[in-house]
């Protein structure tokens, strides 16, 4: 059989699949392809110059060309990547006699032929969504396999019987099946081209509402949340760059899943875990008391910030002289009254004074009687004036989060008011010698305090660039006048009319000359947001990542069976008792990772404590039944795996002892959530719990495995069959 010397396509000789007609159309549309790359290419590169070169200029100019830079650079970063290997498979429709192909993204030629398909746009959906019982057009579908820019494999179904004429050949295997086979490595693996039909029904669901995507150990849930990321990047007109966010459980996920969104060709969107959305969640440490832990978590809790807030929101009540350059003015009881209801509703309450200060500056300028009197320079002046600061910082002082949130943890009093329905013995255990020794529980209540109270440092800056404003407003009026008196003809309706306009004259100050004022990286508002391992967010939580998202646009990845302190409702009671609204649930049923042997394990673990849980179906099997052994096999156990295997990681969960080393890992069952190993090595220990979280860590623990699971037990105690203790 002839070998393949086309350098897009390393087949073995002996290989049917390197027959000439099989490939040979593959052939010429990737010579076209190549070709059509390189010049796109060179022509992105010249855009990119040119843009790099062009003046900045300011305001949305600048914004702009900044955004072509980001998209250009993104572009030709995706292209050069990847080159050929865009592609990802084709299909031959009913009727059509040149295949489709599908890419990464889509590539056209200088004619405007499509060479190559964006996953994400309908015409490609029937390549993802084809199945026998539902061609949906489809003849037949090949999946490529590249490995440094060669296709070395190729996997072909059909759906009608004249499917034979596309040139296919059928060995009984899949793409899918190749890939789970596939040894593991520590970033998660490409795996667009074998997305499944009921995964890609739920990346393509629209961006309204709460949608809840909700599967058992290996249905692909982490898959789906990441390339319905990109999907809803590219199909939603309002997730611009920057404007989707993605909270993962922990560090160790974020790592694992930091290539999938690029190989997609998407590089706006950010990623967190719940601590990078607080500042102080780099030194929080995790709340030792589980009641404490308990009681902070809840929604009552968060809404005592707003009542810890209003205590410092109180007017005066005494009359205060004030005295002015222009003349004097007494403030009176419902002067202030009317002063610190001016802010506008749901603004925050350092940022509020300013528009305290701003009302006073009113009142004042009312009083005197002189409506010239520009109202900055009112203003100003009272904020001279040392008495009348000292009533206003007194009734409505500067706060600082950590030091409001710490007052709750160190004044019993302060959290008997806010927190009324707390019972004696609660507001003892959550009091503590250093109010500011952060915990995990801590920081969705710093979260909401920061919220409340805004940037105590905001109404000065806002000063800075009125005063900037203004300074370059009497700079240009200067410069207009000037003109005006320079010029000696005007018709009435000509420039110098013009420029006599106040609203002309505002157009021409220039604001790019005042200080922005630059959010926070994840303060948002964001327009869509997804959250994986959603089980474990508390109440307290929820309020954390929703107030982030005033639109209602979320995604939520999750599995009740997999939550650690228990789920008895439903996703949808569960969500709308947090404020989530249109909420729709889908669930994935078919696991495509963990082999057979393993769940036949594991299921028996969670059902003793979560009988509803939704186990999924295993679809593989990997002809390695689970072991079983004591804590002195452990290195051996390790030490075998590594010699028999030289790609792939293992993990070892549930040992303190044991510490990452090469290929094989060290982690607890919490951080292990998300990810996936060849080999998982669970040691039964003091690490695991009882009740449902000893069972759900257990669980977790072993569905972490893609082929081979071995248990551990205390020396003599385990006999090679279940451990009915432990349900293992």
């Amino acid at each position: 059989m002839p070998a393949v010397t086309d350098h897009v396509f390393n087949l073995p000789p002996e290989s049917p699949k390197s027959v000439p007609t099989r490939i040979e159309s593959d052939v010429r549309h990737f010579e076209d392809t190549t070709a059509s790359l390189a010049g796109t290419v060179d022509a992105l590169s010249a855009r990119l110059d040119a843009a790099r070169r062009a003046e900045g200029g300011g305001g949305q100019r600048a914004s702009d060309r900044d955004l072509e830079i980001h998209q250009l650079t993104s572009r030709l970063r995706t292209l050069r990547r990847y080159g050929l290997d865009l592609c990802i498979g084709r299909m031959t429709l009913i009727d059509e006699p040149d295949p489709v192909y599908i890419g990464r993204v889509g590539v056209t030629d200088q004619s405007g032929r499509q060479l190559l398909v964006d996953w994400r746009t309908p015409a490609a959906a029937p390549f993802f969504n084809a199945t026998a019982a539902q061609p949906m057009g489809v003849r037949s579908r090949r999946r490529y396999r590249w490995t440094r820019g060669q296709i070395t494999d190729y996997w072909d179904e059909v759906f009608t019987a004249d499917a034979a004429d596309d040139g296919v050949w059928l060995d009984g295997d899949s793409a899918l099946l190749a890939g789970l086979s596939a040894s593991r490595s520590p970033r998660m693996r490409d795996v667009l081209s074998t997305i499944q039909a009921d995964q890609d029904a739920i990346i393509r669901a629209d961006s309204a509402g709460a949608l809840v995507v909700d599967g058992g150990p290996g249905t692909g849930k982490t898959v789906v949340a990441l390339h319905r990321a990109a999907y809803l990047l590219y199909s939603d007109a309002r997730l611009t760059r920057g404007r989707l966010l993605i909270v993962g459980p922990h560090e160790q996920y974020l790592s694992y899943v930091a290539d999938v969104l690029p190989s997609l060709g998407e590089e706006g969107v950010q990623t967190c875990t719940l601590r990078d959305l607080v500042a102080e969640g780099d030194t929080a440490v995790r709340e030792a008391d589980d009641v404490a832990a308990a009681l902070k978590s809840t929604a009552g809790m968060v809404d005592a910030i707003e009542t810890a807030v209003r205590w410092y929101e109180e007017p005066p009540t005494e009359p205060l002289l004030v005295e002015t350059e222009w003349a004097d003015v007494t403030l009176r009881r419902r002067d202030w009254a009317e002063a610190f209801a001016a802010p506008e509703a749901g603004m925050p309450h350092n940022e509020a004074r300013g528009a305290i200060w701003q009302y006073l500056a009113e009142t004042v300028r009312r009083r005197i009687g002189n409506d010239d009197l520009d109202l900055d320079d009112v203003q100003e002046s009272l904020r001279r004036n040392d008495s009348l600061a000292a009533a206003v910082g007194r009734a409505w002082p500067m706060l600082d989060a950590t030091d409001l949130v710490g007052d709750l943890w160190s004044v019993p009093a302060f959290l008997r008011m806010c927190a009324p329905w707390l019972a004696p013995d609660d507001v003892r255990r959550l009091q503590r010698e250093r109010p500011d020794a952060w915990t995990d529980a801590d920081l969705p209540l710093l979260d909401a305090a920061r919220n409340r109270l805004g940037d105590r440092s905001a109404d000065d800056r806002r000063r800075r660039r009125s005063a900037a404003l203004r300074a370059e407003r009497r700079r240009m009026d200067l410069v207009v006048d000037d003109l005006m008196a320079s010029t000696t003809y005007d018709d009435g309706e000509g420039l110098m009319s013009m420029l006599r306009q106040k609203d002309l004259r505002d157009v021409l100050v220039d604001d790019s000359a005042a200080p922005d004022i630059e959010p926070g990286t994840f303060d948002g508002p964001f327009a869509h947001i997804i959250v994986d391992e959603a089980q474990e967010l508390t109440p307290a939580q929820w309020r954390m990542v929703l107030r982030r998202n005033p639109s209602g646009s979320i995604t939520i990845v999750g599995d009740r069976a997999q939550a650690r302190a228990g789920f008895a409702e439903s996703w949808s009671e569960r969500l709308r008792s947090v404020g989530c609204r249109d909420v729709r649930v889908e669930s994935l049923l078919i696991n495509y990772r963990t082999p057979a042997e393993v769940m036949e394990a594991a299921e028996p673990v969670i059902r003793a404590a979560i009988p509803d849980a939704n186990v999924p179906s295993s679809i593989r099997e990997s002809g390695l039944p689970v072991r079983h052994a004591s804590h002195g096999d452990r290195d051996v156990i390790l030490a075998e795996w590594l010699a028999r295997n030289d790609e792939g990681v293992a993990c070892v969960i549930g040992d303190p002892d044991f510490t990452s080393t090469g290929r094989v890992r060290a982690l607890d069952p919490i951080t292990a959530k998300g990810l996936e190993f060849d080999l998982v090595v669970v040691v039964e220990s003091e690490v695991f719990g009882s009740g449902i979280t000893g069972a759900v860590d257990r669980y977790v623990s072993m569905t972490r495995a893609t082929r081979e699971l071995v248990i551990l037990h205390p020396e003599g105690d385990h006999t090679g069959d279940q451990d009915e203790r432990s349900g293992v």
